[in-house]
């Protein structure tokens, strides 16, 4: 089944450009041929090509197929960009294809990579959910600094996974199902202990994602993972 993106499809019954031009010029659909759509915000269509021409592509809406949801409660990654940005785009697609609701890119001190331009970030998200037929878009922030990411307010629980000693449950066994859950993944040199004070400070609760070490991106696909199951 191909799957086509098209977020304004409420207003204006028409594939975006990129889409119209894979739909036409790639898999040759013409006029009267059905295909399927998502908006992104929870919605697939049953459409009918009207108009098909090599920029363009009209369609008519047949059905509207709300999605139920997939999971419950918001779930947040918050992860420091690799300086491999190849591990940043590999999770980015499988989290999306495992269902999460938000990412966020952290900007740390012992970050490798401080600038990130999310355009190819947002292309792999829409490519992930028409691929794992997700009605929903995860939502995609820009890199924002840590100490300011920390103090925002969010209505849910709150955690941090980090390497240094102490106390630490594993996340599957303090998650809560139906709750709002916001996980903050560092660099590959770890948070700064400084960062982990403050995180704590500002209610974040260090967990553990089981006794492997993991590289940045595993470590945050991991968590994306667990909140999924946990949330089923």
């Amino acid at each position: 089944m191909h799957v086509f993106y098209t977020p304004d499809i409420q207003s204006q019954a028409e594939l975006p450009e990129e889409e119209a031009a894979h739909a036409v010029r790639v898999l040759r659909l013409q006029t009267g041929d059905e295909v399927t759509l998502t908006d992104g915000k929870g919605n697939f269509y049953r459409a009918e090509i009207s108009t098909a021409t090599t920029k363009r592509c009209l369609v008519n809406i047949l059905e509207t197929i709300p999605q139920a949801l997939l999971w419950s409660g918001h779930l947040h990654i918050a992860m420091a960009p690799t300086k491999n940005m190849d591990r940043t785009e590999w999770f980015a697609e499988k989290a999306t294809e495992i269902g999460f609701d938000e990412l966020t890119f952290l900007n740390c001190r012992f970050s490798e990579r401080k600038v990130i331009k999310t355009e190819r970030i947002a292309k792999i998200l829409v490519s992930a959910i028409k691929q794992s037929l997700k009605a929903r878009l995860p939502r995609l922030n820009e890199m924002t600094d840590f100490n300011r990411f920390i103090s925002q307010p969010f209505e849910g629980r709150k955690f941090i996974a980090h390497c240094y000693e102490g106390e630490k449950p594993l996340l599957k066994d303090v998650v809560r199902k139906g709750e709002d859950a916001l996980v903050l993944i560092g660099p590959e040199g770890d948070f700064s202990e400084e960062e982990v004070k403050q995180a704590i400070e500002n209610g974040f609760e260090p967990i553990s994602l089981g006794r492997s070490r993991l590289r940045t991106e595993t470590a945050a696909l991991v968590a994306c993972h667990i909140l999924n199951l946990q949330n089923q």
